[in-house]
């Protein structure tokens, strides 16, 4: 299923922006970046739940947000994009 992850990781301390650089890394090992804040991720049910504990016990829930967006297994009617992509779809295969 697509899950769509957007997180805001207050950055006011060197804590915070440690904060950051993680939820970000954690992001990218199962996602593509769409924007700053915002990642699409084709998981299974366990990795979401596993990726959302990994998540959840990196941020500061005092201070911190995530947000995940279910869209299934048949999201590509759900997505428009317009103007610039970032890059190769997330369901899609990468040859280098």
């Amino acid at each position: 299923m697509l899950v769509l992850i957007t997180y805001d990781v207050n950055t006011e301390s060197a804590a915070g922006r440690t904060r950051l650089r993680k939820v970000a890394k954690q992001c990218e090992n199962y996602g593509r970046r769409v924007q700053n804040s915002v990642f699409e991720c084709i998981l299974d049910q366990s990795q979401c739940v596993l990726l959302k504990s990994i998540l959840n016990d990196i941020i500061d829930e005092s201070v911190d947000s995530l947000r995940f967006y279910y869209l299934g297994n048949k999201y590509q009617t759900k997505v428009e994009h317009i103007g610039v992509d970032r890059g190769i779809p997330v369901d899609q295969p990468l040859i280098l």
